[in-house]
């Protein structure tokens, strides 16, 4: 039999018109057909009016309004819940897929243990080319697979939700992703929910397996604002935040299990690379030496703050339940307890 996959596109922007509609454009032309697109337009009737518009006359794409809070979480659970797929894949509003990204995804399912697959997210820079002070290891910081990931298909803690499918079956296990983290339009996140959810999802159903595939490719906007190395401190800083919540979520040993790899092998042979490269003359070795060093200390800086705040209890958040085509809360969670809180993978 063969999978059925629905695509949810997540938008809250007219600025980034063109870019959704390009996502849109490139679900369209996969080698293995989507069985529709849902585009979930956060709390912006102007966009969902456009949107509408746009495509009302498109087969297999339909608008919808996200029916939860404002933010990618609830956003994402509106669109399980709409979706008719046995597979749900998330793809980023300002991407696009290459054209077997979802026949990749596909095929992991084929194994009926593997609940999730994310694919290799690779950075569209808007000046053309990486800043030259910009480590890979640190492309995560602008939403793309990090230098340190083991290539090809692998077994993984979590997937990163830009560039994801999960079996529909998985949220009926765990819930929906939780609602009160994440991102909110442009607004610093206090954490992601895949990491969370991930770790939720593996909790409740132990034999699962999460994979990265990274033949599903997909590219990724990197705009000249997020080029900038104010962009990358701040961004690191909420990492840091981020990975408090999963540790005082779940706890440090499995909250850190893939950053304590990252950390102590990843980043030091980084740094190396930059100062042998600094010292042949190369140009940029210097600063990527350096901006690994500031990031790390920013982003230690950042789970230093989260820490404190989460023994306080500072920040909740609700775990929904994702029930045909209702999204249905279900209570609250304070940090550090219940069904836990947030964090997006600096590291799978």
């Amino acid at each position: 039999m063969s999978t059925e996959i629905s695509v949810v596109v997540c938008v809250y922007t007219e600025d980034r018109w063109e870019d959704i509609l390009a996502a849109v454009s490139s679900v369209g032309a996969q080698s293995l057909p989507a069985l529709e697109t849902l585009l979930v337009v956060d709390h912006n009737a102007t966009l969902l009016e456009r949107l509408a518009g746009e495509y009302k006359e498109t087969e297999g794409v339909r608008v919808l309004a996200n029916a939860g809070p404002r933010g990618l979480s609830a956003g994402r659970n509106t669109g399980i819940a709409a979706s008719c797929g046995s597979v749900v894949a998330f793809l980023d509003d300002d991407a696009v897929a290459e054209r077997d990204w979802l026949r990749h995804f596909a095929a992991g399912f084929e194994d009926p243990r593997v609940l999730a697959v994310g694919g290799r997210t690779m950075p569209l820079w808007e000046s053309k080319r990486r800043p030259v002070w910009f480590p890979e290891e640190f492309d995560w910081v602008v939403g793309c697979t990090y230098k340190g990931l083991p290539p090809g298909r692998v077994r993984v803690r979590n997937v990163l939700g830009g560039n994801a499918a999960f079996r529909r079956s998985a949220f009926d296990v765990a819930g929906g992703f939780a609602t009160g983290i994440g991102r909110d339009g442009d607004r610093r996140p206090l954490g992601c929910e895949e990491t969370e959810f991930c770790i939720r999802l593996t909790r409740a159903a132990p034999d699962a397996v999460l994979l990265i595939d990274d033949r599903a490719v997909i590219h990724h906007r990197v705009p000249a604002s997020r080029e900038r190395f104010r962009y990358f401190r701040s961004r690191t800083y909420a990492e840091g935040l981020s990975k408090a919540l999963v540790a005082r979520s779940v706890g440090a040993a499995k909250g850190l299990e893939s950053e304590r790899r990252y950390t102590t092998r990843v980043l030091p042979a980084g740094v190396g690379r930059g100062l042998r490269d600094a010292v042949l003359g190369r140009p940029g070795g210097a600063g990527r030496a350096g901006a690994i060093v500031a990031g790390v200390l920013t982003a230690a800086g950042g789970y230093a703050l989260g820490a404190l705040r989460a023994r306080r209890g500072g920040t909740t958040f609700r775990v929904v339940e994702i029930a045909g085509d209702a999204v249905a809360a279900e209570g609250t969670a304070e940090r550090g307890g219940g069904r836990g809180a947030a964090g997006e993978g600096a590291a799978a």
